[in-house]
């Protein structure tokens, strides 16, 4: 063999072994710990006439313009690198009808357990279903999971079921979320179970835990709006392992607790998940706020007063957080996903259930501390605080509001004028109006006047900024963690610790903003029906 041939051969046994080599390393699974998620907040064109029944075909002109909408963002969205995409609650039809006036709009959804079906490609199989039709094409052509929320028809056996507690019209009408797979195929439905003031719709017989599973992401649980705020299906989804949770709302803001990116973040931290978070934009009603949120980051809008009213999408690349997905186990106490990385993000955003988080000296429990002596009272969100005013730059107070307290180490920075009142509040009881569920609450507050009686108000903007250890001793594991900054603006807690026994600590400092409120919401789920 001559030089040259032997040459020539060397090379070709190289790139043989070389590539097989890379056929090889291909042939292994490659796992992205990442997926690309849209929520698209969505200035929805409205029936200015709800009340009034439309025919079929009125409906559908009325529709198709939203829809038309949802079309131009799916294709945006895709364009971005989006996987799956979220529209918001009430966003195709809009609110406020009747259950009569609603009839012209509403479909008869099948439900994805029972059969397979996609509306793309199988049209024929279910007459008047426009609307899914439209919604699984856009799912198709663009390539993503949709999700979607719209009026759902479902018969109900009044005649054949005398017990079965159907409505006297025998017929069910629910708001569903709907999903779509990539390919079109319908694959989840889920009827909204917490109503708020939908006359329209009813509340289903049983409530429905409703998950569906991605090729890139694994499994997402189903809730809508007012859901996130009860233990059913919410809390239920969380404790059966699902950390990923799709929320599609129509959510009117109401500071200084439950603004909507304010409680969306709050939830994503306290239960520990990924919320993808789409609303409604419509002004006069104080709609406003969408987000990505995951208990690391937050990808968020929120409108400021004088802003146009158009619709926005939100797209972000966030990290998978099924574990079986990602092939990892969940440590679970009684049923709640708590989780313990020693990773650096995790250590970086404060996320600790043990007092090692902390690098300073822990204060005495708030129970064990009796209240600061000059306290008052006032209403926030309907609900009676106990308060005690922040006078000082530099102190620590307590508040009790029965036997529940509420412990706060401060330091206050003045910025401009320096005249802004701040109080500490704290209440345990039932909240009554426009719903009922049990609450223990800490809220640092900025009260809207320099009069006592303004501390609870709503305010959207403050200048002072504050370095805090706020604590409480709760009787529920259920605690959402939230610090809202000047202008509607999201600050990550620095330290969050739920201890065993009850107490939940959130310190935070270097503020980049204002404090408008700093709180933790105790839910007391056990309590609601009492």
């Amino acid at each position: 063999m001559s030089l040259r041939e032997e040459t020539m051969f060397l090379f070709v046994f190289v790139f043989i072994i070389s590539f097989l080599r890379s056929a090889v390393v291909q042939t292994e699974p490659v796992v992205d710990p990442t997926y690309v998620a849209a929520v698209y907040e969505h200035n929805v064109i409205l029936n200015p006439e709800p009340r009034v029944p439309l025919s079929r075909s009125v409906a559908l002109q009325h529709m198709q313009k939203n829809l038309d909408i949802y079309e131009e963002q799916a294709a945006r969205a895709a364009d971005q690198g989006a996987q799956i995409l979220v529209f918001p609650e009430d966003g195709l039809q809009g609110f406020n009808f009747s259950r009569s006036s609603i009839s012209g709009y509403l479909e008869t959804i099948p439900d994805p357990q029972q059969e397979s079906w996609n509306p793309c490609t199988e049209p024929g199989r279910h007459n008047n279903t426009e609307v899914l039709q439209q919604l699984s094409c856009i799912a198709r052509r663009n390539n993503l999971y949709l999700v979607a929320n719209m009026a759902d028809l479902q018969p109900c056996p009044l005649q054949t079921d005398p017990s079965s507690c159907c409505p006297s019209d025998g017929r069910w009408q629910f708001n569903t979320n709907v999903v779509f797979r990539s390919d079109g195929l319908l694959v989840a439905r889920y009827h909204k179970h917490n109503l708020y003031f939908e006359e329209a719709f009813d509340t289903p017989p049983q409530p429905e835990i409703i998950t569906f599973d991605t090729p890139f992401a694994g499994r997402f649980g189903l809730i809508t709006c007012f859901d996130i705020l009860f233990q059913v299906p919410t809390v239920t989804l969380v404790e059966k392992g699902v950390r990923q949770l799709i929320f599609p709302t129509a959510w009117m803001n109401q500071l200084p607790l439950l603004d909507t990116i304010q409680y969306q973040w709050a939830f994503s931290l306290g239960a520990n998940v990924t919320l993808l978070a789409a609303n409604i934009r419509k002004d006069r009603l104080i709609m406003t706020g969408s987000g990505i949120f995951t208990p690391f980051s937050a990808t968020y809008h929120h409108a400021q007063r004088g802003d146009p009213e158009e619709g926005r999408l939100l797209v972000a690349r966030v990290p998978v957080l099924d574990p079986l997905w990602m092939g990892q186990s969940v440590a679970t106490e009684e049923g709640v996903v708590r989780t313990e990385s020693t990773s650096t993000a995790a250590t970086g955003s404060g996320f600790c259930h043990q007092e090692s988080c902390f690098d300073s000296h822990h204060p005495e429990s708030a129970s064990s501390v009796p209240p600061s002596t000059t306290t008052f009272i006032s209403t926030m969100m309907y609900d009676t605080f106990t308060f005690v005013l922040l006078k000082k730059t530099e102190d620590e107070v307590n508040v009790c509001n029965g036997t529940f307290c509420c412990h706060l180490q401060y330091q206050r920075s003045l910025q401009g004028s320096g005249k802004e009142l701040y109080a500490l509040g704290a209440f345990a009881g039932t909240h009554i109006v426009n719903g009922h569920y049990a609450l223990q609450v800490c809220a640092i507050v900025r009260c809207a006047g320099l009069d006592v009686s303004s501390c609870g108000q709503e305010v959207e903007e403050a200048e002072s900024k504050m370095d805090f250890l706020l604590e409480g001793n709760f009787e529920t594991r259920y605690v959402y963690p939230s610090v809202l900054a000047s202008r509607m603006v999201l600050e990550q807690p620095e330290h969050l610790e739920m201890a065993l026994d009850g107490r939940v600590t959130m310190k935070h400092s270097n503020m980049s903003g204002g404090l408008v409120t700093a709180c933790l919401y105790g839910r007391m789920y056990h309590l609601d029906n009492e």
